[in-house]
């Protein structure tokens, strides 16, 4: 998956509505960004202020997506990094399975 089919499925998966309202930017570095606007139901590659910024190596990501890596052990190992409301991160499990 590249970054503009994970921008669609996740444009797809927040414009259906749901339980999440918060905005949350994935930070890939060299590879882009993914942000989430939950509340107007949107997503888009802009580095807009977010709730929580979850930065992640765009391969990490792919293995936390295809459920081969374990979020938390992702964090506990560093591989990934989340900046502002922690449990704005926390609700993404349910919003990130749609994903794939």
């Amino acid at each position: 998956m590249d970054l503009a089919t994970l921008t669609a499925k996740a444009n797809e998966a927040v414009s259906a509505g749901g339980d999440f309202t918060k905005k949350v930017k994935f930070d890939f570095g060299d590879d882009g960004k993914l942000f989430i606007d939950g509340a107007n139901g949107k997503a888009d590659n802009s580095d807009s202020e977010a709730d929580a910024t979850v930065k992640v190596d765009w391969d990490d990501f792919q293995k936390l997506v295809a459920g081969q890596l374990d979020p938390t052990m992702a964090f506990m190992q560093g591989k990934l990094k989340v900046l502002g409301d922690m449990s704005v991160a926390m609700q993404l499990q349910g919003l990130m399975k749609k994903f794939n």
